[in-house]
């Protein structure tokens, strides 16, 4: 792996954003309102409900580490989008780029757009709202590796989605993380859910996330098995998609689909 060629497809993303600040407010404006939203609606749960429960770290804490999440898959996407949109793809596997680089460059790139994102989240939940990500301590740490690898993995996934079935389809990617979040139980404990809701929800690293999260924060025991197989299956995931990937190029490049990918078609 060339980490120049690495290198060139951060640079192309760089020099997109440069060249048009518009895209520069998307990455972190719907983030803002997030917790806007979010953490007045905290606030004035905290007003109404007695007790001395406190919403905010449960609840808002909740929306962002999902909203980073979010940043991370879309930030994957996002910088594959652009390359179809431009019709531009063709013209980068022209070049002598690997997959495993190209691939490497959108996940350095989402890094660095989600970054700011992150930030902006991270400043107004703790400026407006007194959220302290420091309640969760060093467990914050693993929460945002865990979520961090398995927007990787659906961010590559959902890449090599729009490679196979043409750019049309992106629209079938956007809604991945609305699907997934009833499962994840973001904002409930997953007790909550039917027992077929469950099942599935032991195949999603961020169930183990936010469980692990209510648990700190009701002053329970977090169990660090839990947090170790959430780990493990983002990455198993994450090797699932980039194989997925690999072979849905290797499909387009043989059969010579790459040559008319066009935005008119799903295939």
């Amino acid at each position: 792996m060339s980490l120049r060629r690495v290198y060139a497809i951060v640079l192309r993303q760089f020099y997109l954003l440069k060249g048009n600040t518009s895209r520069i407010f998307p990455l972190f404006a719907w983030v803002a309102v997030d917790m806007v939203l979010w953490g007045f609606l905290t606030k004035y749960l905290n007003t109404v409900v007695s007790g001395g429960f406190n919403f905010v770290p449960v609840l808002l804490g909740a929306v962002l580490l999902w909203d980073f999440f979010i940043r991370i898959m879309q930030g994957v996407t996002m910088a594959f989008f652009e390359d179809v949109w431009s019709r531009n793809f063709l013209n980068i596997f022209a070049t002598p780029i690997l997959i495993s680089e190209y691939v490497g460059g959108l996940i350095l790139s989402s890094i660095v757009t989600s970054m700011i994102g992150v930030l902006v989240m991270v400043f107004v939940a703790t400026a407006f709202f007194k959220l302290s990500l420091f309640i969760y301590g060093i467990m914050a740490i693993p929460f945002l590796i865990t979520l961090f690898l398995f927007g990787i993995a659906l961010g590559i996934f959902g890449s090599a989605l729009v490679l196979h079935f043409g750019p049309a389809s992106e629209w079938f990617i956007w809604p991945i993380p609305a699907l997934i979040s009833p499962f994840a139980g973001v904002l409930y404990p997953i007790s909550t859910l039917p027992g077929w809701m469950q099942f599935i929800s032991r195949f999603l690293p961020p169930a183990y996330v936010f469980e692990a999260l209510r648990a700190i924060i009701s002053g329970g025991p977090v169990s660090g098995i839990s947090l170790i197989l959430g780990g493990s299956l983002a990455i198993a995931y994450i090797l699932l998609a980039y194989l997925f990937l690999t072979n849905v190029y290797r499909h387009a490049l043989y059969t010579g689909l790459i040559a008319r990918y066009s935005a008119e078609s799903l295939s």
